[in-house]
């Protein structure tokens, strides 16, 4: 457990309420549709404008996190890096080899900070992002969206190898039509590096834990413990579970990575925070399934905190409650003190 690792996802949220410092960390972006109005030089100006921000912003999160306890060094840089990236009216502007420059270094230098940092770290493309459709064109979209993010990570210096320093690009199934052995052949589209950054999670609505299970000899798996806990009707699954020793494998050696969220707060107001709430009970008092799917503010249970705590055994985790760091703070404090009275 002393190797294990905590992360949030993607946006900075400052305990002071800066703004200044918000806007600096975090990644903005620009429509496809306002820099279609724009003229091309104006277009150009704009996209580039905020792609330094993002390059610098990525920079400032990924050196906060350095800074932070060893326990702290996981983090999921935000997809919003490059806008328009795969859009065909982008494509001339990043073919700009000023703007190309900028990229290229900037990446090398954030991919050595994080390295120099032990700073261990991943991308999560949206949920539209899938290697599998029964509609080519969709699929054929999803693996572009999930090259570029996977071009973010060579240009970082992940490109080499199986899950370099523990680098990946996680996706969700996409829609349950394909199966499995869909996501299957959609990875014989991908290159190399994605095929070797590239992970894949359990969901509510499409594919479960179980669903997965048969890719675990071609993809690592991504454990999100609330997702199951929805999908699977109130399953709260411990390390001893044969599960997830198929997850373990799956990953060939490298540490695995799961995910975290709590319902939210003020959906559970009555809910002893030392019980693990219960799907069943709570869905029969009249809550809906798809508002239990709703992530918390902060990971305000305490008996999910430990089932993480658990589980720490095999894997890191990114924790995917809206207050981001904070949240992510918090679950540490919970952890070490629960590990304080044994030494670890």
């Amino acid at each position: 457990m002393q190797d294990s690792r905590f992360g949030f996802c993607c946006k900075y949220i400052p305990e002071d309420g800066s703004a200044q410092t918000a806007r600096e960390m975090n990644t903005s972006t620009v429509t496809m549709t306002y820099l279609g109005r724009l003229e091309p030089s104006a277009a150009y100006d704009k996209l580039a404008s905020v792609v330094a921000h993002n390059l610098e912003a990525f920079r400032l999160q990924i050196a906060h996190v350095a800074t932070r306890p060893k326990r702290e060094r996981l983090h999921r840089l935000s997809s919003d890096l490059l806008p328009g990236y795969t859009h065909p009216g982008c494509h001339d502007y990043y073919r700009d080899p000023d703007l190309r420059r900028l990229i290229e270094t900037k990446l090398s230098a954030l991919g050595q900070i994080a390295r120099d940092g032990d700073v261990r770290l991943s991308m999560h493309p949206s949920q539209f992002c899938v290697i599998a459709s029964a509609n080519p064109a969709a699929a054929a979209n999803g693996r572009a969206e999930f090259e570029y993010h996977a071009e973010i990570m060579a240009l970082m210096g992940f490109g080499g190898g199986w899950h370099p320093h523990g680098a990946h690009v996680n996706i969700h199934g996409g829609a349950k039509a394909v199966g499995a052995e869909g996501i299957r052949s959609g990875l014989k589209h991908l290159s190399q590096t994605a095929r070797n950054l590239i992970t894949v999670e359990n969901d509510e609505v499409s594919f479960g834990l179980d669903d997965l299970l048969p890719l675990a000899d071609e993809v690592p798996l991504v454990l999100d413990l609330h997702h199951h806990w929805i999908m699977s009707k109130g399953e709260y699954i411990e390390p001893d579970d044969p599960r997830i020793g198929r997850i373990v494998a799956s990953w060939r050696g490298v540490r695995p990575v799961s995910h975290v969220s709590v319902s939210r707060e003020d959906l559970l107001p009555d809910q002893d925070i030392a019980a693990l709430p219960d799907f069943e009970v709570l869905v029969a008092a009249g809550i809906k399934p798809k508002d239990l799917r709703a992530h918390s503010d902060l990971m305000w249970n305490e008996a999910v905190n430990d089932l993480v705590l658990r589980h720490l055994s095999w894997s890191d985790f990114e924790i995917e409650a809206k207050l981001k760091n904070i949240a992510t703070e918090g679950l540490v404090r919970h952890v070490e003190k629960r590990l304080a009275p044994a030494g670890i």
